[in-house]
């Protein structure tokens, strides 16, 4: 039987997902109690407001993100967000720095390819933000040149931040290969045999932003 399984953190005020960068603001613009007098009595509505940095939660990071003449999430296709023939690869939590070697002899052509490290376990405490599992660039040089479509990871950063490059992010997202990063529940999917799906809000002059991803089971 088909299964939808969720694969994003909730998002919530006052959460740090990414060390340096502020928190979501979310609230109410107008309340209940304060729509009562716009309406008929027993009739009341919320309208919430947020203010948010775009790198919060579970997020897509299109090319726009990394280069200033990339497409923005306006410009992504849903054929490159939705429906997309998924594998899992997982990588043993002794393991930070990943390398091609986890990838050989895989065929990612096509494919989303999800990264189980599960790192998430640690999500809103302070270790999450130290000494996370990131991709090696020869492993993201393979993944572009074998043809992967998507890469995920349920990490803090699909890149070792230690440095200032980012060979990851500019390996992947310099040839359109769209990247989700702070994944979770990773250990609830099966090795192959689904769907991915993570799409953004469409929005215009915009590289990054929170998506509700998750896998159809075939």
């Amino acid at each position: 039987m088909k299964k939808l399984i969720d694969l994003s953190h909730t998002i919530e005020d006052g959460m740090v997902t990414y060390k340096g960068l502020p928190a979501p603001i979310i609230c109410d613009y107008l309340s209940r109690e304060e729509s009562k007098k716009h309406y008929a009595d027993g009739t009341t509505f919320q309208i919430g407001k947020i203010e948010m940095c775009s790198n919060t939660g579970t997020y897509l990071d299109s090319p726009f993100h990394r280069y200033e003449d990339g497409k923005d999430l306006s410009q992504l296709s849903l054929e490159s967000l939705a429906s997309l023939d998924g594998i899992k690869i997982t990588i043993p939590e002794t393991i930070t720095s990943i390398g091609q070697e986890f990838f050989n002899n895989i065929d990612v052509n096509g494919k989303a390819v999800l990264i189980e490290t599960s790192w998430s376990k640690h999500w809103n405490t302070e270790q999450y933000y130290e000494g996370h599992p990131y991709l090696t660039e020869n492993a993201a040089i393979y993944l572009r040149d074998n043809g992967a479509r998507l890469v995920g990871i349920d990490s803090y950063n699909i890149d070792d931040i230690t440095g200032k490059e980012r060979p990851v992010h500019s390996t992947l997202l310099g040839s359109e290969v769209l990247i989700v990063e702070h994944m979770c529940n990773l250990h609830n999917i099966p090795q192959h045999s689904f769907e991915f799906y993570a799409v953004p809000v469409k929005i215009k002059g915009f590289g990054t932003f929170p998506v509700r991803a998750f896998v159809k089971t075939c």
